[in-house]
């Protein structure tokens, strides 16, 4: 989805511009604008090294109100010091004072290579110059600019209505490297101008975040700015959404659904990926043993160099549920690609089907299901291959 398809979100504006963060000179820095102060939940990084501009928003976020968002890309201001703060700081303040808020209503967020002071000149010329480009059409050009090693933007949207009044849920992510919970290397905001009850909005976007944000991986790597955060500024005249609302099924629903849609994409995305592949387990005791199989396979980098070589390896597969610290019973295990059976009762198949299987991985997008037989749960993760480019990617991303 492009920038010109995203719809009008009420009372929401957004701007960019390029302020030669990124050495590329492409867009780098954004502002997300509510024209109301709008209510809030977010849900950021569990790294234990977090990134200033975490330990600036974080605390402004949990008091349930914001109303300006500044996000700049090509520099990460994580390990910083006493220095990285108060250039967070500064970049709130200055934003506030640019849009005329208090600066509590502001959050800063901050994506790129860890270690390296804000060029704080840089800030100081061009964030006082984004509320003059306020658009309502322009939620494109902030994907575009939260961008670093990104191949492509990455928006979602969905309308809702409650008592026939329709509204808007629109969903800007960044990701591609370092991703894996809890959360990713990833940056997500979404906004809506339904009126969602404060307590409920954070309830929803916690459990979407959890099967979406926090059921992704590509490389094993947490990084230090991970954020999601969720604004509901009620301009659409909706009735309040809460969780004894009728609507308020529906809207976990489309919110979940575009968190699935970021992640997915961030999957697909993944330096240099080529496939997306939901692991399913199925069969598990418990949910919590359904995730923890799904996710040593999903990170196993045997499994997924053998995803990129379309080699139905189906012993890497069986080895990771093996290892994952749940208990099964290998003469139970079922595992499919797709529809086509590679093993019934911890025992191959056949090359027949093995090679059908391996049909399947030339897919870009497929299903591996693993079901243990041992109970009724189950859980899902998505992973993507790992090849040549996300090494390459990597080893020059500093220079």
């Amino acid at each position: 989805m492009n920038g010109h398809d995203l719809p009008r979100v009420r009372g929401f504006k957004f701007s960019a511009r390029s302020a030669g963060i990124k050495k590329s000179g492409r867009l780098d820095l954004a502002l997300i604008f509510s024209e109301v102060p709008a209510t809030c939940a977010g849900v950021f990084t569990t790294n234990k090294v977090m990134a200033a501009p975490l330990v600036v928003s974080a605390p402004r976020i949990r008091q349930g109100r914001c109303q300006a968002v500044l996000i700049n890309s090509g520099n990460a201001n994580a390990c910083t010091g006493e220095q990285g703060l108060r250039d967070a700081l500064r970049c709130g303040a200055l934003t506030a004072q640019a849009l005329g808020i208090a600066e509590d209503l502001v959050a800063v967020a901050s994506t790129g290579v860890i270690g390296v002071p804000l060029p704080m000149v840089k800030f100081e010329q061009h964030i006082p110059l984004l509320p003059a480009q306020l658009e309502g059409n322009a939620a494109g050009q902030v994907a575009e600019a939260i961008r670093t090693t990104d191949a492509f933007s990455k928006t979602s949207w969905r309308q809702g209505q409650v008592q026939g009044q329709p509204y808007q849920v629109l969903g800007i992510a960044k990701g591609a490297g370092m991703i894996h919970p809890n959360m990713a290397t990833m940056l997500a905001y979404v906004v809506t101008d339904a009126r969602v009850d404060p307590v409920y909005l954070d309830r929803c976007l916690r459990r979407a975040v959890d099967c979406s944000f926090n059921a992704i991986t590509v490389d094993g790597d947490t990084s230090t700015n991970d954020m999601v955060l969720a604004l509901a500024n009620g301009q659409a005249g909706t009735v309040e959404i809460n969780e004894n609302s009728a609507a308020g099924d529906e809207f976990a629903a489309l919110l979940k659904e575009i968190l699935v849609d970021l992640a997915k994409m961030i999957v697909r995305d993944g330096e240099g990926a080529t496939k997306v592949v939901q692991i399913l387990v199925r069969g598990a005791v418990q949910t919590a043993d359904a995730v923890q199989v799904a996710r040593s396979v999903a990170t196993s980098n045997l499994v997924k160099t053998a995803f990129f070589g379309e080699d139905a390896n189906w012993g890497r597969i069986i080895a990771a549920v093996g290892y994952s610290g749940v208990e099964v019973d290998p003469a139970r295990i079922d595992i499919s690609f797709d529809e086509v059976p590679v093993v019934r009762n911890g025992i191959g198949t056949g090359k027949d089907l093995e090679n059908q299987a391996g049909e399947v991985l030339k897919k870009a997008e497929f299903q591996v299901c693993i079901d243990l037989h041992l109970g009724s749960a189950e859980g899902v993760y998505y992973t993507s291959d790992l090849n040549y480019d996300y090494i390459k990617i990597n080893a020059d991303y500093r220079t």
